[in-house]
Formats: C-alpha cells, sequence, structure tokens
C-alpha cells in the first residue's frame, strides 16, 4: 500500500467527520427555530383567549349596565304611570314596560351564555399559561444546549481542519488536486480498496496488468472507471 494511499484514507476520514459537524451545526439553528415558532404560536393563542375572556367580561359589564338603566327606565313609567288619566295611556305606558322587561330578560339569559363562556376560557387561559411557563423552560433549556453544542462542535471543527491542513499539506500536490476533484465528484467517498480484483466502491474489475501495479504500490492510482484512488491490503496469513 502506498504510503498516500493513508494519507488519502486519513484526509477522507477528516472530511466525513468535518462534513457530519457542519451539518449538525447547520441544523441547531433550525431546530431552535422549529420550536420557538410553535411557542409563539402558542404564545398567540394565549393572548387571543385571554382577549376573548377580556371582550367577554366587557360584554357582562355593558348588559349588567343595561339592565341597571332599563331598571331605572321601568321606575320612570311607572312614576308616569300613576298618573295616566285614560286607560290607553296606562295600556302605552304598560306596554313599554313589557317591552323593556322582554329587553332584561334578553339580556339576562345573555349574561348566563357569556357566563358559561366565560367558565370555558378562563379554564383554558388557566391550562394555557401554565403550559407555556414550562413550555418556555423547555425552550430556553434547547437554546442553552444549542449554544453549548454549537460552541463544542465549532471546537471540533477547528480541530479538524487544523489536522487536514496538515494531511493536504503532506499529499504531493497532484495528489492533493485529485482527491478535490473525486471528492467533489463522488461526495466524500474518495478511496476504494481493491477486493476480489474488484473496485470495493463500483465493482468494476481492475485489469490484471494495472492490478498488479496497485499491489506494487510504487505509486498512488486511481480506479480506471469511477477515478477513486486505490489500495490494496494484502491478506495476511496465520501460521497453525
Amino acid at each position: 500500500m502506498h504510503p498516500d494511499a493513508h494519507l488519502v484514507s486519513q484526509l477522507q476520514s477528516l472530511d466525513q467527520q468535518i462534513a457530519t459537524l457542519d451539518k449538525e451545526v447547520a441544523a441547531l439553528p433550525k431546530h431552535i427555530a422549529h420550536i420557538e415558532k410553535a411557542l409563539e404560536s402558542h404564545i398567540r393563542r394565549l393572548d387571543a383567549d385571554r382577549a376573548a375572556l377580556a371582550a367577554n367580561q366587557r360584554d357582562r359589564k355593558k348588559l349588567d349596565g343595561d339592565i341597571q338603566l332599563h331598571n331605572q327606565k321601568i321606575s320612570k313609567l311607572r312614576e308616569q304611570m300613576l298618573g295616566a288619566k285614560t286607560n290607553e295611556q296606562y295600556r302605552a305606558f304598560q306596554n313599554e314596560i313589557d317591552f323593556i322587561e322582554k329587553e332584561i330578560r334578553k339580556s339576562e339569559d345573555r349574561i348566563l351564555d357569556l357566563m358559561t363562556e366565560s367558565e370555558a376560557l378562563d379554564g383554558n387561559v388557566k391550562i394555557a399559561d401554565a403550559a407555556l411557563k414550562e413550555e418556555k423552560k423547555v425552550v430556553e433549556g434547547e437554546q442553552k444546549a444549542a449554544r453549548e453544542r454549537t460552541a463544542h462542535d465549532q471546537a471540533q471543527l477547528d480541530k479538524l481542519r487544523g489536522e487536514r491542513a496538515t494531511a493536504v499539506a503532506a499529499l504531493p500536490k497532484p495528489a492533493a488536486v485529485t482527491y478535490e476533484r473525486i471528492k467533489k465528484k463522488w461526495g466524500g467517498s474518495t478511496i476504494a480498496e481493491v477486493l476480489d480484483g474488484r473496485c470495493s466502491q463500483c465493482q468494476i474489475t481492475v485489469r490484471p496488468q494495472y492490478f498488479q501495479e496497485i499491489r506494487r504500490g510504487d505509486k498512488l492510482m486511481t480506479c480506471e472507471s469511477c477515478g477513486r484512488f486505490l489500495f490494496y491490503n494484502p491478506s495476511v496469513q496465520v501460521a497453525m
């Protein structure tokens, strides 16, 4: 096995580790954005429930005020009825009182409906508020963990990239250029072992004469089919 094949294999391993960490670093902000978006959605729903509860209370207060005004008006009408001089005037006052009393009953019925709605809204607000407090704690924990993980990953990336630069510098420039070309083509899979006379990656048979050159390990060679670097590890015979 040519010495540079070891460097290529090391470089491939480093690039795979770097790619994994890069992916993780890129995914963390997306994960945090996702849970923050969910939190914002829950906050908006809670705000809507609170607004509905406040509107319910305002409506009840207004209806209570309307009933009070209606009762005051009825009291005045009853006083005026005492001065009615004809049956027609008396009936007119009574009809107006009956109409106002119907309006009062409608308002009272509506207040009962609003009270029922208020109980449900109040329950929803209390439950959502408690759940939101817990969710905020979870999100804050996730944010902290993401910051710590990102810092750790960045430190690892700096270390791996330093090791990569050393490995690249140790490779002959033509081999380094070829490595980058293969990496771009195959997404990081840059080197393959010859097994049973075939490239272990593309599974194409290596020509016998070419295989002999690979076995000698005099130079770094590539697969004539897929272009990846090739190496051969002879099996070790264990004496019995």
